[in-house]
């Protein structure tokens, strides 16, 4: 599986290159997810899911149970659908095994979390013919290039002249 890629600047990701990824995948997996609602993982898999993606949580401790509706898997190798992209919320030292095993079944992407950056797993991915992104969420990724985010960090889906009570 392996192809010639661009050389991607890891440190200053084009839009386009983002932006093609986005569109490309329907299936995310996500390592490291968590049933705790107040979690980032959290909020991160129930907005994918709204935006019309398949996210299918991975996270050992919790394996057989559910996340929103998905069940969770102990491991990428037992999800029994193709994944597309791998999505990672775990500390960077965990990132290599992850990514050997994304290379495994197939993936196209793999996606490290804000925070998350290594760049030996990234190089090997790539040598194997995955995209790769670091230190960036899909979330927000997602809704600053459909600039659904607001002045505010959100949207609010409300247009209102009236000015704001600061707190």
């Amino acid at each position: 599986m392996s192809a010639v890629l661009e050389k991607i600047d890891h440190d200053a990701y084009d839009d386009d290159y983002i932006r093609g990824i986005l569109r490309q995948v329907n299936v995310i997996a996500m390592v490291g997810a968590s049933s705790n609602w107040n979690r980032p993982s959290y909020f991160a898999m129930k907005y994918l899911q709204q935006k019309g993606y398949r996210v299918i949580p991975v996270n050992p401790k919790d394996a057989g149970s559910e996340i929103l509706g998905e069940k969770i898997y102990a491991s990428l190798g037992e999800i029994p659908v193709k994944v597309d992209m791998v999505d990672c919320f775990r500390n960077s030292d965990a990132i290599p095994p992850i990514a050997d095993e994304a290379i495994r079944i197939g993936a196209r992407v793999l996606w490290l979390q804000l925070g998350v950056r290594n760049d030996a797993a990234a190089q090997k991915a790539e040598a194997a013919g995955l995209k790769v992104v670091m230190n960036r969420c899909p979330k927000i990724e997602y809704g600053r290039l459909s600039q659904e985010i607001g002045w505010m960090g959100v949207n609010t889906r409300v247009i209102n002249s009236k000015r704001q009570r600061r707190i």
